[in-house]
Protein backbone atom coordinates (compact mmCIF):
# COMPACT_ATOMS: atom_id res chain seq x y z
CA UNK A 1 0.00 0.00 0.00
CA UNK A 2 2.45 2.27 0.82
CA UNK A 3 4.53 1.85 -2.72
CA UNK A 4 1.21 2.66 -4.12
CA UNK A 5 0.80 5.82 -2.62
CA UNK A 6 5.01 6.55 -3.51
CA UNK A 7 3.87 5.78 -7.07
CA UNK A 8 0.66 8.03 -6.95
CA UNK A 9 2.80 10.62 -5.29
CA UNK A 10 5.61 10.66 -7.90
CA UNK A 11 2.76 10.57 -10.82
CA UNK A 12 1.29 13.99 -9.31
CA UNK A 13 3.89 15.36 -9.11
CA UNK A 14 5.18 14.52 -12.56
CA UNK A 15 1.52 15.94 -13.86
CA UNK A 16 2.21 19.32 -11.96
CA UNK A 17 5.98 19.49 -12.47
CA UNK A 18 4.61 20.95 -16.11
CA UNK A 19 2.51 23.69 -15.01
CA UNK A 20 5.10 25.18 -12.85
CA UNK A 21 8.31 25.53 -15.00
CA UNK A 22 5.84 27.08 -17.39
CA UNK A 23 5.60 30.82 -16.13
CA UNK A 24 9.56 30.60 -15.98
CA UNK A 25 9.90 30.10 -19.66
CA UNK A 26 8.80 33.36 -20.60
CA UNK A 27 13.02 33.76 -20.81
CA UNK A 28 15.61 31.66 -21.40
CA UNK A 29 16.36 28.89 -24.05
CA UNK A 30 14.30 26.06 -23.09
CA UNK A 31 14.73 22.47 -25.13
CA UNK A 32 12.57 20.02 -26.32
CA UNK A 33 12.06 16.60 -24.50
CA UNK A 34 12.99 15.01 -28.08
CA UNK A 35 16.13 17.33 -27.73
CA UNK A 36 16.92 16.12 -24.64
CA UNK A 37 16.38 12.49 -25.41
CA UNK A 38 19.04 12.53 -28.24
CA UNK A 39 21.32 14.00 -26.45
CA UNK A 40 21.29 11.65 -23.86
CA UNK A 41 21.53 8.87 -26.56
CA UNK A 42 24.18 10.31 -28.07
CA UNK A 43 22.24 10.70 -31.26
CA UNK A 44 22.89 13.91 -33.57
CA UNK A 45 21.78 16.65 -32.11
CA UNK A 46 21.96 20.59 -32.92
CA UNK A 47 20.42 23.80 -32.09
CA UNK A 48 21.59 27.21 -32.37
CA UNK A 49 18.60 29.76 -30.89
CA UNK A 50 17.52 33.03 -32.21
CA UNK A 51 15.30 35.56 -31.34
CA UNK A 52 12.31 36.10 -32.70
CA UNK A 53 13.31 39.76 -33.39
CA UNK A 54 16.15 38.53 -35.03
CA UNK A 55 14.64 36.68 -37.73
CA UNK A 56 13.21 37.28 -40.97
CA UNK A 57 9.88 38.77 -40.70
CA UNK A 58 9.02 36.07 -43.33
CA UNK A 59 9.15 32.76 -41.71
CA UNK A 60 6.54 33.50 -38.63
CA UNK A 61 4.36 34.38 -40.76
CA UNK A 62 5.06 31.79 -42.95
CA UNK A 63 5.01 29.01 -40.03
CA UNK A 64 1.44 30.77 -38.53
CA UNK A 65 0.32 30.40 -42.04
CA UNK A 66 1.38 25.82 -42.47
CA UNK A 67 0.21 25.02 -38.80
CA UNK A 68 -2.00 27.24 -37.27
CA UNK A 69 -3.74 30.01 -39.57
CA UNK A 70 -5.87 30.86 -36.30
CA UNK A 71 -2.92 31.23 -33.94
CA UNK A 72 -3.84 34.76 -32.98
CA UNK A 73 -7.41 33.75 -32.40
CA UNK A 74 -7.68 30.82 -30.45
CA UNK A 75 -6.74 30.07 -26.83
CA UNK A 76 -4.75 27.18 -27.16
CA UNK A 77 -6.79 24.95 -28.69
CA UNK A 78 -8.72 25.91 -32.21
CA UNK A 79 -11.85 24.13 -31.30
CA UNK A 80 -13.31 24.35 -34.85
CA UNK A 81 -10.84 22.83 -36.80
CA UNK A 82 -10.22 20.12 -33.49
CA UNK A 83 -14.48 19.39 -34.51
CA UNK A 84 -13.51 19.25 -38.15
CA UNK A 85 -10.90 17.22 -37.63
CA UNK A 86 -12.70 14.70 -35.53
CA UNK A 87 -16.40 14.69 -38.08
CA UNK A 88 -13.75 13.69 -40.88
CA UNK A 89 -12.36 10.90 -39.06
CA UNK A 90 -16.07 9.37 -38.57
CA UNK A 91 -16.83 9.98 -41.66
CA UNK A 92 -14.16 8.34 -43.45
CA UNK A 93 -13.13 5.64 -40.77
CA UNK A 94 -9.38 6.73 -40.49
CA UNK A 95 -8.28 7.41 -37.16
CA UNK A 96 -8.41 10.76 -35.88
CA UNK A 97 -5.16 13.25 -36.96
CA UNK A 98 -4.59 17.39 -37.53
CA UNK A 99 -5.87 19.98 -35.58
CA UNK A 100 -2.74 20.47 -33.56
CA UNK A 101 -2.45 24.33 -32.94
CA UNK A 102 1.47 25.64 -32.25
CA UNK A 103 0.83 25.89 -28.63
CA UNK A 104 -0.37 22.10 -28.65
CA UNK A 105 3.33 21.17 -30.14
CA UNK A 106 4.81 23.31 -27.71
CA UNK A 107 3.20 21.50 -24.97
CA UNK A 108 3.78 18.16 -26.91
CA UNK A 109 7.48 19.11 -27.43
CA UNK A 110 8.38 20.65 -24.27
CA UNK A 111 6.64 18.15 -21.72
CA UNK A 112 5.32 15.12 -23.87
CA UNK A 113 6.47 12.37 -25.80
CA UNK A 114 6.39 12.19 -29.57
CA UNK A 115 3.70 9.62 -31.94
CA UNK A 116 -0.05 9.33 -31.38
CA UNK A 117 -1.16 8.17 -27.49
CA UNK A 118 -4.30 9.07 -26.63
CA UNK A 119 -3.11 9.33 -23.25
CA UNK A 120 -0.57 12.21 -24.42
CA UNK A 121 -3.80 13.97 -26.16
CA UNK A 122 -5.52 14.15 -22.72
CA UNK A 123 -2.61 15.71 -20.99
CA UNK A 124 -1.70 18.13 -23.99
CA UNK A 125 -5.00 19.69 -23.85
CA UNK A 126 -4.76 21.31 -20.87
CA UNK A 127 -1.46 21.81 -21.11
CA UNK A 128 -1.83 24.35 -23.70
CA UNK A 129 -4.55 26.09 -22.57
CA UNK A 130 -2.18 26.84 -19.66
CA UNK A 131 0.31 28.17 -21.69
CA UNK A 132 -1.80 30.19 -23.84
CA UNK A 133 -2.55 31.93 -20.26
CA UNK A 134 0.86 32.71 -18.77
CA UNK A 135 2.66 33.04 -22.17
CA UNK A 136 2.25 35.62 -24.50
CA UNK A 137 1.43 34.59 -28.07
CA UNK A 138 4.95 36.06 -29.18
CA UNK A 139 7.07 33.61 -26.90
CA UNK A 140 5.04 30.94 -27.92
CA UNK A 141 5.70 31.12 -31.34
CA UNK A 142 9.68 32.07 -30.61
CA UNK A 143 10.04 28.62 -28.50
CA UNK A 144 7.88 26.43 -30.95
CA UNK A 145 10.46 28.33 -33.54
CA UNK A 146 13.31 27.12 -31.90
CA UNK A 147 12.50 23.55 -30.83
CA UNK A 148 10.83 21.96 -33.88
CA UNK A 149 12.86 19.54 -35.74
CA UNK A 150 13.70 21.11 -39.52
CA UNK A 151 16.18 18.34 -40.62
CA UNK A 152 16.73 14.57 -41.09
CA UNK A 153 20.55 14.73 -39.00
CA UNK A 154 19.17 16.47 -35.59
CA UNK A 155 18.56 19.92 -36.81
CA UNK A 156 16.60 21.39 -34.34
CA UNK A 157 14.83 24.97 -34.67
CA UNK A 158 15.03 27.80 -37.39
CA UNK A 159 18.71 29.08 -37.18
CA UNK A 160 19.98 25.86 -37.85
CA UNK A 161 17.27 24.40 -40.45
CA UNK A 162 18.21 27.29 -42.38
CA UNK A 163 22.16 26.82 -42.37
CA UNK A 164 21.24 23.09 -43.04
CA UNK A 165 18.84 24.09 -45.92
CA UNK A 166 20.27 27.20 -47.53
CA UNK A 167 23.68 27.62 -46.13
CA UNK A 168 22.42 31.18 -44.10
CA UNK A 169 20.88 32.59 -41.02
CA UNK A 170 16.88 32.31 -40.12
CA UNK A 171 17.33 36.17 -39.99
CA UNK A 172 17.97 36.76 -44.08
CA UNK A 173 15.82 33.71 -45.71
CA UNK A 174 13.33 34.98 -48.68
CA UNK A 175 9.77 34.86 -48.69
CA UNK A 176 9.53 32.06 -50.67
CA UNK A 177 12.62 29.96 -48.29
CA UNK A 178 11.11 30.95 -45.13
CA UNK A 179 7.39 29.20 -47.07
CA UNK A 180 9.96 26.09 -47.85
CA UNK A 181 11.30 25.99 -44.15
CA UNK A 182 7.50 26.07 -43.09
CA UNK A 183 6.64 23.61 -45.48
CA UNK A 184 8.84 20.67 -44.16
CA UNK A 185 7.23 21.08 -40.31
CA UNK A 186 5.55 18.16 -40.33
CA UNK A 187 7.95 15.49 -41.87
CA UNK A 188 11.59 17.25 -41.28
CA UNK A 189 13.09 13.51 -42.03
CA UNK A 190 11.28 12.68 -45.19
CA UNK A 191 10.43 16.16 -46.96
CA UNK A 192 13.38 18.69 -47.66
CA UNK A 193 14.09 22.69 -47.99
CA UNK A 194 16.49 21.73 -49.02
CA UNK A 195 16.34 19.95 -52.32
CA UNK A 196 12.71 19.93 -52.33
CA UNK A 197 10.48 17.93 -54.36
CA UNK A 198 6.86 19.24 -56.69
CA UNK A 199 4.64 18.77 -53.27
CA UNK A 200 7.01 20.70 -50.55
CA UNK A 201 7.31 24.01 -53.31
CA UNK A 202 3.76 23.72 -53.92
CA UNK A 203 2.57 24.02 -50.17
CA UNK A 204 5.59 26.60 -50.28
CA UNK A 205 3.77 28.99 -52.92
CA UNK A 206 0.61 28.22 -51.28
CA UNK A 207 2.05 29.87 -47.69
CA UNK A 208 3.90 32.47 -49.28
CA UNK A 209 0.61 33.68 -50.51
CA UNK A 210 -1.23 33.69 -46.83
CA UNK A 211 1.72 34.80 -45.79
CA UNK A 212 1.72 37.97 -47.40
CA UNK A 213 -2.86 38.41 -46.46
CA UNK A 214 -1.85 37.79 -42.51
CA UNK A 215 0.43 40.28 -40.09
CA UNK A 216 1.18 39.30 -36.59
CA UNK A 217 1.67 42.69 -34.99
CA UNK A 218 -1.86 42.88 -34.03
CA UNK A 219 -1.28 39.46 -32.32
CA UNK A 220 1.47 40.88 -30.41
CA UNK A 221 -0.05 43.59 -29.17
CA UNK A 222 -3.74 42.03 -28.49
CA UNK A 223 -2.22 39.11 -26.60
CA UNK A 224 0.37 40.30 -24.44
Amino acid sequence: MRVVKILLLVCLVALLVPYLITPFYRTGHPVSTLMAWRSLRGAPMHRQWIDLSDMSPYLPRAVVAAEDAHFCKHHGIDWGALREAIDDAQEDGTPFRGASTITQQVAKNLFLWQGRDPIRKVLEFPLALWIDLVLPKQRILEIYLNIAELGPQGQFGVETGAAFAFGKSAANLSAREAALLASILPNPVKRSARTPGPGVRRLAVTYVARAQASSLQTCWRENR
